[in-house]
């Protein structure tokens, strides 16, 4: 069956293509991503990056192919569907989408709130989360009081909340500068060391030489032959 393919990748995707009023997005993508694997999904602005992580949660449809996450046909869920298979996957975007008149705890508990967890479960784990990523002592802080790499955090906290088993991040690093770039391409190492998959889609070369993993390059839609990133090796 085919909602039996890739059962042993994490993610896999099937001659993928994706349009939007004539204007292509992505054509004919192939691709297979192991479990525990850290990928860089790179490319310019409009290569067809962000089509391609919103058709993993289930947000965007393919006009054409099949893809897979956890081995299961995420082109083929009913709508209802959906909100499980995001419970698997967390999601770090560039423009953060953090609620300022709620706390720091509060927004990283907003998921399993929506998943009605325990009052204990939900402490647990967004502390957990929260000293994962360095900023449990903001617990109670405003986003907006925080630094943008701090914003940054508190985002990645949100999304390992639920211990997710795959993390994509949507140009992460896009509001940061170097220095605070190179701190968070070390903290989704330190997740992907744990076991989650994590898949960073940027367009910025400072993050491939920070990261001495494979790389997929998307250019006008198209997947062009594989690469690694860096000249540093993880230990």
């Amino acid at each position: 069956m085919l909602d039996d393919l890739g059962k042993d990748l994490m993610i896999q995707l099937i001659h993928v293509s994706k349009s939007y009023d004539r204007r292509v997005a992505l054509f004919d993508v192939t691709m297979e991503i192991e479990k525990g694997e850290f990928v860089l999904l790179m490319g310019p602005s409009g290569a067809g990056k962000s089509t391609l992580l919103r058709m993993l949660i289930g947000e965007e449809r393919p006009d054409e192919g099949q893809i897979f996450v956890q081995g299961k046909n995420v082109s083929r869920l009913k709508q209802s569907e959906v909100p499980y298979l995001r419970r698997k996957i967390g999601t770090v975007f560039q423009d953060f989408r953090l609620l300022g008149k709620k706390s720091v705890f509060e927004n990283v508990a907003l998921p399993l709130i929506v998943q009605r967890s325990s009052e204990a479960d939900i402490r647990r784990k967004v502390m957990d989360a929260l000293r994962a990523v360095g900023v449990d002592h903001k617990k109670d802080q405003s986003p907006n009081s925080l630094s943008t790499g701090e914003q940054q955090r508190v985002c990645i906290a949100r999304a390992i909340v639920n211990g997710p088993v795959v993390l994509l991040a949507d140009e992460p690093t896009g509001n940061l500068d170097p220095e605070r770039t190179a701190e968070l391409i070390e903290l989704f190492k330190l997740i992907n060391a744990r076991g989650t998959t994590v898949v960073v889609a940027t367009h910025d070369p400072h993050v491939m030489k920070l990261v001495n993993r494979r790389v997929m390059t998307l250019m006008q839609g198209v997947l062009i032959p594989e690469q690694r990133g860096g000249d540093r090796v993880d230990a």
